[in-house]
C-alpha cells in the first residue's frame, strides 16, 4: 500500500438558506474542478444581516483532497 499526499484549499461558499447550505455550495463548487475530494473542516462561519434577520452566510471552508499519483 503506498502512502498518500493530499493537498488542502480554502474556499468562500454562500447562501441565502442556510449555513448548512453555505457548506455545500462551497464544496459542490470545488468539485466540478477539483477530483479527489476527502474531507472538509469549517474555518469561519459569517453572515449579513439585514434588520434583525440573517440575509446572507458564508462559510469559509478548508477541502482536502488526495494529489494524483
Amino acid at each position: 500500500m503506498s502512502d498518500h499526499i493530499y493537498k488542502r484549499i480554502e474556499v468562500v461558499g454562500t447562501s441565502k438558506t442556510s449555513s448548512d447550505d453555505a457548506i455545500r455550495n462551497a464544496i459542490r463548487k470545488t468539485s466540478d474542478s477539483v477530483r479527489g475530494l476527502r474531507w472538509f473542516e469549517v474555518v469561519e462561519l459569517r453572515g449579513d444581516i439585514d434588520g434583525s434577520d440573517v440575509a446572507h452566510w458564508q462559510a469559509t471552508v478548508r477541502i482536502g483532497f488526495r494529489l494524483e499519483e
